[in-house]
């Protein structure tokens, strides 16, 4: 099964920034698609916000 919700520590894995960083990330991608801070991030808001192809990062994640 695939998971959908992205967390800081997936950030981290993929991207190498630290945790603070990616929870920085989590809360701008909340910013622009004006979520509400209950509110789960997507793999693919994700992408969109890094510029990433969403089919790499699904085995990324497993």
């Amino acid at each position: 099964m695939n998971r959908i919700c992205i967390y800081p520590k997936d950030i981290q894995r993929i991207t190498g920034k630290s945790e603070r960083q990616c929870r920085n990330i989590i809360a701008k991608i909340k910013e622009e698609s004006n979520k509400q801070k209950h509110q789960a991030v997507t793999l693919e808001e994700l992408c969109d916000y890094l510029g990433i192809p969403q089919n790499g990062l699904q085995s990324f994640l497993k």
